[in-house]
């Protein structure tokens, strides 16, 4: 392992000068870590430091957990991970026990469905398992990584097709939601067929389309949901795409489906919106007090910054958007994106037990279920 940049340790302790208590660096395990204002750092793995702190930016204490991420670091890798169903949940720490045993860390992923279909709102697609969801547009603010592992923060949209039928715009891929006069495409990864929770309550023509072995079985108004997708897919069209659909896939005829993001990327998972941006602020609320999660890059020291700030309680009020913007930049980040937030804010990593465990407050008093999540991993190189 090459040696650890002084870099966060530096920058965590300048934002704290002028604080009540006194700024204590101090290794894992020591009691003195537990003092109000003092910060405590972990090497959870080769390349992976955790560290913990408070800080107060005027609106009262908020309790901070950073995980700084060498991307160079031989063995270190990140991905996102869900249910093995887009349309289900589960806590963070279980998708990361779940993940296997090359997981160090884990924070919660996209924002979702909560209370309907359970599914993620934009795009997630694993180094691993590959394209789980995505949308052509309005939700495509991204973290991903290249094909050569360099981590991205930019925009990622579905690219995706019936081959032989360019009059079809697909919209959208196992979505909770089809976009207006759009077309969305359901696979076996979504898991039961979806009901009309995906026409956004909005009336209007719908078309029903199954594709079974490459040839089109229905063709039909109206859905049918609770049916388990096992093989093929199927296409829910809205409007001008339920139109299209009528007239440009007639029973038998044969279908596949093509499916891809642009840029290609081996890896994505989206946020609502982008709080840095060649280190600009892009965010304007600075009232709004809540838990946060983000990602960040730091160019310079070629690290991954994620970070969780507990909140709505009186140990921890949360943070404005604008307030986690400049902590991002002050931790150094170039590029950041507002993961989701509130109860489902979440960040596990292994102990110096060496087991995995919830460091943070989820302010629901609880771990929420979430969508998805991005587990950060390390596996000895050679092993």
């Amino acid at each position: 392992m090459r040696p650890r940049t002084s870099r966060t340790r530096a920058a965590i302790a300048a934002l704290l000068v002028g604080f009540a208590m006194p700024t204590v660096l101090v290794a894992p395990g020591d009691a003195a870590a537990r003092v109000g204002g003092a910060v405590e750092q972990q090497q959870v793995a080769p390349g992976v430091l955790l560290t913990t702190w408070t800080e107060d930016r005027g609106h009262g204490p908020v309790q901070l957990r950073l995980l700084s991420v060498d991307y160079r670091e031989a063995g270190v890798s990140w991905d996102v991970v869900n249910t093995g169903r887009v349309a289900a949940t589960d806590t963070v720490l279980d998708l990361a026990g779940a993940a296997g045993p090359d997981v160090v860390g884990a924070v919660n992923g996209d924002f979702y469905d909560i209370g309907r279909t359970g599914a993620p709102l934009g795009t997630a697609r694993s180094r691993t398992g590959g394209l789980w969801n995505a949308r052509l547009a309005g939700w495509n603010s991204t973290f991903s990584t290249t094909p050569k592992g360099r981590p991205e923060i930019g925009t990622v949209a579905l690219r995706a097709g019936i081959p032989g039928h360019p009059g079809l715009t697909v919209t959208n891929l196992n979505s909770h939601l089809v976009a207006a006069d759009g077309i969305g495409v359901y696979t076996p990864r979504w898991g039961d067929e979806p009901g009309e929770q995906v026409l956004g309550g909005e009336t209007g023509p719908v078309r029903r389309v199954a594709v079974r072995d490459g040839v089109v079985l229905k063709n039909a108004r109206g859905l049918k949901p609770g049916r388990e997708l096992t093989t093929g897919f199927v296409l829910i069209g809205r409007g001008d795409g339920a139109r299209a659909l009528r007239d440009e896939l007639p029973v038998g005829t044969p279908a596949r489906l093509r499916a891809g993001l642009s840029p290609r990327v081996a890896m994505a998972l989206t946020g609502d919106r982008f709080l840095v941006d060649d280190g600009v602020v892009r965010v304007v609320d600075n009232t709004r007090l809540a838990p946060r999660t983000a990602i960040g890059i730091d160019r310079d020291t070629h690290e991954l910054l994620v970070l969780v700030a507990d909140g709505r309680r009186q140990r921890s009020r949360g943070m404005t958007m604008v307030e986690l913007a400049n902590l991002m930049i002050d931790l150094g980040a170039e590029e950041a994106l507002n993961l989701d937030g509130g109860g489902s804010t979440t960040m596990v990593t292994r102990g110096t037990d060496g087991a995995l465990g919830v460091r943070n407050t989820p302010s629901d008093g609880f771990q929420r279920r979430v969508a998805n999540a991005l587990v950060i991993t390390y596996r000895q190189p050679g092993s």
